[in-house]
């Protein structure tokens, strides 16, 4: 596919790009940008972050599975209850799946969670505990693509590889004036290239973490995606965007994900001891894993799951919707009290101090915290 029209084709130097000439060199000579990200990351990139300053691979790895997808903000809390329950690889491979999901629930994207588990038991079983030190050999493991691995093994030995989150791919989209559709899997693999070859040539050591950190916080807190502030940013003068004016154009994806909606109805089921039935939910799909209420498609389906002699007793409750990253459910919470013999369906009965040793979905977890005690998922 080609380049939308009017939109450069190809990374081009400063001095092609529409607009004011550029004098100096293009940002594609060798060194150039990794030396002013470098120098502005020094003094002003995050530093604050509490798996910044660390070449632990474990605490970086988590990191960023954690902020797959996922704000800053919404992971701090996170990250350091995680790490007071599993605060090495062994901690975590040891553990139980359900222990893993009662730490992880309300952060989302739960097959995350899953392979993370595996992951780190792999690391300990085929690599005595400790995380190779190759972005290759770290993408043979569960739930590390390519970017992740990158970022693993700049941060933690320095190895020179890029990364690619959205971050980055739009801070050197603008500054190369790549105009290609990343919807193309050909044209992000040349963009991969391309972050390639602007990476540190030398004093890999110290510059290579620095470099790594910088562009994802340029991308971060200066090259935004609706505001970029391009006056405070160290590679302007030679931002083939800035000079177009056009850096609400980059980077180009035109494939996008529909938004769609779903009505799910919960069966909030309670024996005469207080006992609430939580199932677990299928291996694939939303909340896959995870221990929840029992999910039905429609309100017939739920009634028809009950004894006729329970459905005129049944509670609806007021509705209010989840928001998913490319869903809105509408939940549908209905209480019934119950005997244990009226639900004949795999799951179990728990009192409700026992659902804080479990993973529940984060709406579910928040409908329950009144008569849990469960604090609700943030």
């Amino acid at each position: 596919m080609s380049a939308a029209p009017g939109r450069p084709k190809q990374a081009r130097t400063a001095g092609e790009a529409e607009g004011t000439p550029v004098s100096g060199p293009d940002p594609r000579a060798p060194g150039w940008a990794a030396c002013q990200v470098v120098q502005w990351q020094v003094t002003h990139g995050r530093h604050a972050l509490p798996w910044q300053n660390t070449r632990d691979p474990y605490r970086v790895w988590l990191s960023e599975i954690m902020l797959q997808q996922t704000q800053v903000a919404a992971v701090l809390g996170y990250y350091a209850r995680f790490l007071e329950r599993f605060p090495d690889v062994q901690a975590l491979a040891a553990a139980s799946e359900d222990d893993v999901f009662a730490h992880w629930a309300g952060l989302g994207y739960y097959s995350r969670a899953r392979n993370l588990h595996a992951c780190a038991r792999q690391v300990v079983a085929l690599h005595g505990g400790q995380f190779p030190r190759t972005a290759e050999a770290l993408q043979t493991l569960p739930g590390i693509g390519r970017s992740t691995a990158s970022a693993v093994a700049s941060f933690c030995f320095a190895e020179r590889v890029a990364i690619l989150d959205g971050n980055v791919k739009r801070v050197l989209t603008r500054l190369l004036g790549y105009g290609e559709d990343l919807a193309e899997a050909r044209n992000e693999r040349t963009l991969w290239a391309l972050a390639t070859e602007l990476l540190p040539q030398t004093d890999l050591d110290t510059a290579m973490p620095r470099y790594t950190q910088g562009v994802m916080d340029l991308g971060a807190t200066v090259c935004t995606a609706r505001s970029p502030s391009c006056l405070l940013c160290p590679l302007q003068s030679r931002c083939v965007a800035r000079h177009e004016g056009r850096m609400q154009d980059y980077p180009v994806k035109t494939r996008k994900l529909k938004r769609s909606r779903a009505d799910w109805w919960l069966l909030w089921a309670e024996d005469a001891e207080g006992r609430i039935f939580i199932a677990r939910r299928p291996p694939t799909g939303i909340w896959s894993g995870l221990h929840c209420l029992p999910v039905f498609e429609d309100e017939d389906a739920l009634l028809a799951s009950l004894p006729a002699g329970a459905r005129a007793q049944v509670q609806p409750l007021p509705p209010f919707t989840h928001v998913l990253t490319h869903k809105d459910l509408l939940l549908h919470p209905v209480y019934v009290q119950l005997s244990p013999s009226d639900l004949p369906r795999e799951g179990q009965w728990l009192l409700p101090e026992a659902l804080a040793g479990i993973g529940l979905p984060a709406p579910v977890k928040k409908l329950l915290s009144p008569i849990s005690g469960l604090a609700p998922a943030p």
